[in-house]
């Protein structure tokens, strides 16, 4: 048998020079005591926001085995900053006749009076811990969005150097050349339809190429490289993707001119990361990009649709495997052989993996091969007359038409939300202004079109070339021509949609 003793328990979640030690608290405790035996708990860098504490934990399991009789604290939020969990906690020291004392607060819970006053000030330690948590947010939120280091690993590719933004100090990211290509190889790998993490990792282990610590890559490490904007090299296409993805883009459009990095910052309601960019927060960082914005938007894209693609390792079946794509659900179309004839046949993966389409039966893959073969050939056709242009597709005139787009359209938003309170006057003036601006906006436009549809002529040519010994070319090297030229081929038993790339 026991004999019931007296608990002191301190706590510290940080060791500041404002905040009281567990060496303060424990002699405060003491006193308590009156130099009777007592048992000592302490949990040093825990917060006070749960109970998931090791020696708060071991408290509790003696006070259940009938071992303490007083726990003596230094303040009540020492023990507790939930009102949820300091009431179950007084519930389970009423069950077990344990009295609770703070030494500064002079409680006396066998009154109702006294646990009145103890649920009064455990509200306000509560309020005091949500306040400090909004504030430290908000702080946070404001220097994110200005740019600022704001801690954490230092990602591979990159060291990190003293900054100085607006007069405040800070650091940013300086390019590491070695690690910078690795780095590259991972996203000119992963951006070609084919290649998997897996192979990525093989094929740096197989070149001996370690992380920073010295160990081998794995496919989370790899993912994580290419999910992460820290690298590209952002531009007004960096800008439309995520504006489409429903992010909160902090900067300009104007400020989108293909040099930067960016930081990606996560909401608590963001979904999750490889499925949706909804909710998060884009910042234009200080640092210099490595990744162009057409490889790093290959290798994002596919990672954010890698859910419907079901592209195998290796591809031996059809060249339009991760291509085509069911015409009714939209997932990926899986081959299979018949049993009597050897003929391969097109399904939907989604009927067959989890009965979740109803498909649309067989489609014959020679058939379809042929058919998005002719059809690539013909759309070769109409730009081998084409001139080649001398607008590059990041050149400043194509980013300085894409801003004043975007300036425009932003400009007709804000005169349509007007025309609800205008009257006859103001009507007059608007009708003028927003043909003004849609004029100048269809020009804009005229002249985009004119620099991304212009092919250049040796691109044509090799394109032309690879196909005209098409039966020749190994399955890997098909689908990576094709992949130039074709974003999807939706397919049903009856009708076949290609959503071409230019």
């Amino acid at each position: 048998m026991f004999n019931m003793i007296d608990a002191i328990y301190t706590r510290q979640s940080v060791d500041r020079a404002d905040s009281i030690s567990i060496e303060s608290q424990m002699e405060f405790c003491q006193y308590e005591t009156r130099g009777g035996e007592y048992r000592y708990y302490s949990d040093r860098g825990f917060s006070g926001k749960n109970t998931d504490r090791p020696d708060f934990q071991r408290m509790m399991n003696d006070i259940k085995n009938g071992e303490i009789k007083r726990v003596i604290v230094y303040k009540l939020d020492r023990i507790s900053r939930s009102i949820l969990d300091f009431t179950s906690m007084m519930e389970e020291f009423h069950k077990y006749g344990v009295e609770f004392v703070s030494t500064t607060e002079k409680f006396d819970t066998s009154s109702p009076m006294g646990r009145a006053m103890l649920n009064i000030c455990i509200v306000f330690a509560q309020l005091e811990r949500e306040t400090i948590q909004k504030r430290v947010a908000d702080a946070y939120a404001s220097r994110s969005k200005h740019g600022f280091f704001m801690g954490g690993p230092v990602p591979y590719g990159y060291s990190i150097e003293p900054y100085v933004i607006d007069g405040i100090k800070t650091s940013r990211y300086v390019i590491s050349p070695e690690e910078a290509e690795v780095v590259r190889v991972i996203y000119q790998m992963y951006a070609q339809p084919q290649v998997s993490f897996g192979d990525i990792m093989r094929y740096l282990g197989d070149n001996k190429i370690r992380t920073r610590r010295g160990k081998g890559w794995n496919r989370t490490r790899i993912a994580e490289i290419v999910k992460n904007p820290i690298y590209l090299q952002a531009d007004l296409d960096i800008y439309e993707f995520y504006k489409g993805q429903g992010t909160l883009i902090v900067n300009d459009p104007s400020d989108f001119i293909g040099t930067n990095g960016c930081y990606l910052y996560e909401t608590q309601e963001t979904k999750r990361k490889t499925l949706s960019l909804e909710g998060q927060t884009l910042v234009l960082a200080p640092h210099e990009g490595i990744i162009p914005s057409d490889i790093w938007l290959a290798a994002r894209k596919k990672c954010l649709n890698n859910r419907n693609v079901g592209i195998p390792t290796k591809v031996k079946n059809s060249w339009l495997l991760g291509k085509a794509k069911c015409g009714k659900c939209g997932h990926a179309l899986s081959i299979r052989y018949s049993k009597k004839n050897g003929v391969r046949y097109f399904m939907c993966g989604y009927h067959l993996n989890a009965r979740g389409c109803d498909g649309f039966g067989t489609l014959r893959a020679p058939e379809l091969e042929k058919f998005v073969l002719d059809a690539i050939r013909e759309r070769l056709k109409s730009f081998e007359t084409l001139t080649s242009s001398t607008e590059s597709r990041v050149s400043p005139k194509l980013n300085g038409l894409r801003v004043k787009e975007h300036q425009l359209s932003e400009e007709m938003n804000t005169l349509l939300e007007k025309v609800i309170q205008a009257d006859g006057a103001l009507m007059s003036l608007i009708n003028q202004r927003a043909s003004d601006l849609d004029a100048q906006l269809k020009e804009v436009q005229k002249e985009i079109r004119e620099i991304t549809t212009a092919t250049p002529a040796t691109d044509v040519k090799t394109l032309t070339g690879y196909f005209s010994k098409w039966d020749e070319l190994s399955i890997d090297d098909k689908r990576s021509v094709v992949d130039l030229l074709i974003a999807q081929v939706k397919a049903t038993k009856d009708s076949v949609e290609i959503v071409w790339k230019i």
